[in-house]
């Protein structure tokens, strides 16, 4: 029995953190420096170079972007 108590409360700490890492991710252009980076939020003077659903996914096509290697 507390072995399933143990567990439930684990879960109940674990899946609220793992959902802060889900979400969408954009790999925008600041205008001003011309750099490239991934953000979950667009501010404002970045060019919105494209949509992922995951961190690494956002990293792997900024390194493959032409814009982003300038």
């Amino acid at each position: 029995m507390k072995k399933y108590l143990a567990a439930i409360l684990i879960s109940a700490f674990v899946t609220p953190a793992l959902a802060l890492t889900a979400g969408t991710y954009f790999v925008g252009l600041d205008k001003t420096t011309h750099t490239c980076s991934v953000v979950t939020e667009m501010a404002t003077g970045m060019k919105m170079m494209g949509k992922f659903k995951s961190k690494e996914a956002a990293e792997s096509a900024m390194h493959r972007m032409k814009a982003c290697k300038a």
